[in-house]
């Protein structure tokens, strides 16, 4: 984590008279009422490709939590561009903006609208026509060759940029965002990974931003913002944009427009070759571009008299970290996006003194990254109302009579449903048989790059005792103990091995290793990894770590198949690689016995002997259902089940469902 020597993560600010984060800004001829943005993402919230009702209410949430600037989902300023099948078209945008605009102007909050073009980093699936981009360089995942823009195509999406700011203002938002990060065409002329060209859009990369930027400003009149969200790093230093050149760059973009300087820039980082470091998981540290902003800063301070702001992105979701960003002049306002994803109060709660009960983010992924084909809708692991907030009730609203409740099991479905009921003014007890809450969280967090998954179930435990929940630890409650209304949240069991386990042979689950891999015999290991998700690419890092040989095999064509779910696929491979972990694709695991494992080729059935110490499977579980099964026969019962010990799934289902079962209670 970035941060000044002193300053942890749990580092709380609390006092709102000193907090710099909640001072106005100062933009352009307006003024945001505190420099905390909620920035452009996917959200798969669309209807076609509007904004729809959902948008409005999931950006008014975070406006009525006291975000200071939102910056909607971006929008299509070409025909041409159709990234991802709910993507935006500013063509259709106008009353989506009008709406939001609205709603969130009420609360306080500057609207931008994000306007751009994915360029060659789009897809010709959805569009039925060609990519266009400055040079035929091919997509990284489809490896789609895009059209070499003629000099009328440039022409178009420069129009095209001035006509989406100008609907844009004119159906009432404060300003407009140019991407210029990542999946952008105006970075792709901007770098020379993407430009090629040798005509005057090549000779002079700068020119296609300034020309937007120039045509931009005309549009919306020197009153509205125009703000700049520019990557400064594209990881490339044979070609990209590198950290040495983007201070000057920046600095010439601040001023460039004839008609008007910007009055906000965005540093972010990432290109066309490493997507996954623009909005990366928890393995990299929080606050990652800090010090590139500080050097951007400086220039476009230096470049524009102070003029225009520079705001900082990068995994920032603690306001500590963010406070120090602004009081150490790094940045004049902070991104947290994922942060309000997952606490659409953030900004509420700072301001009242409450900062430590911000609900914190995870850092995951998991919930965040929604440009797949499923189409999957923007949420939070620990808050499933984010996205949904046209569809589930808030969990704070008061029940109509109230109940005496008793929750079996302190893992994060438990902890939720006790949470949630006891806001609601119910009555409630925990019961949880170990010695500490948060369940298999707690030993997931225990691998690399997932021990912010253990503040969540930190928050939710301290949320409980806050709210007078009764939490009783050490006790396995029996049917005997219960009646009434009963919430069962168990969790699950190890699940079945579907290979020959021989006389000798030591098998280990995943929880086992992770909670104790002391405990595990001296000698090398292998990792079984049929689900391909984050727990057998943690352990194997873990031990790697350890000094420990591993071995990690799957049925997958790759390991951690899932992981590209949540954009941590290609960093996964790299770091075990890089630590030494073999991998073995399109395995199946046969046997185990003393010797080591034996291995079969999915394609071609050969067979291979591992001499390994100890095999862990991180396999599928089976549901705990017993205790629900035999309330279910108990009259003075009224009992329902949750999470994991229904059909193991992931924190969100658990989170999900106990929540959902609380408010069902009345």
């Amino acid at each position: 984590m970035v941060t000044p020597e002193g300053l942890g993560e749990s580092a709380e600010v609390s006092q709102s008279g000193g907090v710099k984060l909640l001072e106005p800004l100062n933009l352009g001829m307006l003024q945001a009422p505190n420099r905390i943005i909620f920035g452009p993402h996917e959200t798969n919230l669309g209807s076609g490709r509007s904004l729809s009702d959902a948008h409005v209410a999931y950006y008014q949430r975070r406006a009525a939590g006291g975000a200071g600037i939102i910056v909607t989902e971006e929008a299509s300023v070409h025909q041409s561009d159709w990234p991802y099948e709910r993507s935006p078209l500013a063509l259709q945008c106008a009353d989506g903006w009008e709406s939001i605009a609205s709603a969130c102007s009420a609360e306080g909050s500057l609207v931008l609208a994000a306007i751009g073009h994915a360029g060659g980093q789009g897809t010709s699936h959805w569009s039925q026509r060609e990519l266009w981009a400055p040079s035929r360089v091919p997509e990284v995942n489809s490896r789609e060759i895009p059209k070499w823009m003629e000099p009328e195509d440039i022409a178009q999406v420069i129009d095209g940029f001035a006509a989406a700011a100008l609907l844009a203002v004119q159906s009432g938002c404060d300003g407009v965002e140019i991407n210029a990060g990542q999946y952008s065409l105006v970075r792709q002329f901007l770098s020379g990974l993407t430009n090629q060209r040798s005509d005057q859009w090549g000779g002079d990369r700068r020119l296609f931003l300034t020309q937007v930027l120039t045509a931009v400003r005309s549009a919306i009149g020197p009153e509205k913002l125009l703000a700049v969200r520019l990557s400064c790093d594209e990881l490339a230093p044979w070609a990209g944009i590198t950290p040495e050149q983007a201070p000057e760059l920046a600095a010439e973009i601040a001023h460039e427009p004839q008609e008007g300087p910007i009055d906000l820039l965005t540093v972010v980082r990432g290109s066309i070759y490493s997507v996954s470091a623009t909005r990366p998981g928890g393995h990299t540290p929080p606050g990652f571009n800090l010090e590139l902003s500080r050097a951007v800063r400086e220039q476009v301070r230096l470049a524009t008299s102070n003029r225009v702001a520079v705001a900082v992105q990068g995994s920032i979701v603690d306001v500590a970290q963010a406070e120090w960003a602004l009081t150490d002049g790094i940045a004049d306002a902070v991104e947290m996006t994922r942060a309000q994803i997952s606490d659409a109060q953030l900004v509420s709660k700072l301001r009242s003194g409450t900062a430590a009960r911000i609900r914190p983010c995870t850092l995951s992924n998991q919930k965040s990254q929604v440009r797949d084909n499923r189409n999957p809708i923007v949420t939070a692991l620990g808050d499933p109302l984010s996205g949904y907030e046209t569809k589930d009730a808030p969990p704070e609203t008061a029940a109509a009579h109230r109940v005496e409740l008793t929750v079996v099991g302190g893992g994060p479905g438990g902890l939720e449903a006790a949470r949630v009921a006891a806001i609601r003014g119910h009555q409630v007890r925990l019961f949880e048989a170990s010695d500490s809450f948060g369940g298999m969280v707690r030993v997931a967090a225990k691998g690399p790059g997932w021990d912010r998954l253990a503040l969540l179930v930190d928050w939710l435990e301290a949320e409980c005792r806050i709210e007078g929940v009764e939490l009783i630890n050490n006790h396995r409650v029996t049917p005997g103990e219960l009646n009434g209304h009963v919430i069962v949240a168990v969790g699950g069991r190890e699940g079945l091995r579907a290979y020959e386990q021989q006389p000798g042979s030591v098998v280990r689950t995943a929880a086992e290793a992770l909670d104790d891999p002391e405990s595990l015999p001296q000698g090398a290991v292998l990792i079984w990894d049929p689900i391909g998700g984050p727990i057998g690419v943690a352990l194997a890092e873990l031990l790697a770590e350890r000094g420990v040989e591993v071995h990690i095999a799957t049925q997958d064509n790759i390991v951690g198949n899932e992981l590209a779910r949540s954009g941590d696929l290609a960093p996964a491979n790299a770091r075990l690689l890089q630590a030494g972990v073999h991998l073995h694709p399109r395995m199946l695991l046969r046997s185990v016995s003393a010797e080591g494992a034996t291995l079969e080729d999915r394609f071609s059935a050969q067979r291979q002997q591992l001499p390994v110490a100890v095999v862990i499977d991180a396999g599928h579980r089976l549901p705990n259902d017993a205790l629900g099964l035999e309330l279910a026969d108990v009259a003075r019962v009224q009992a329902s089940s949750v999470g994991d010990c229904v059909a193991p799934r992931t924190i969100y289902e658990a989170i999900l469902e106990g929540r959902r079962a609380a408010i069902a209670l009345g």
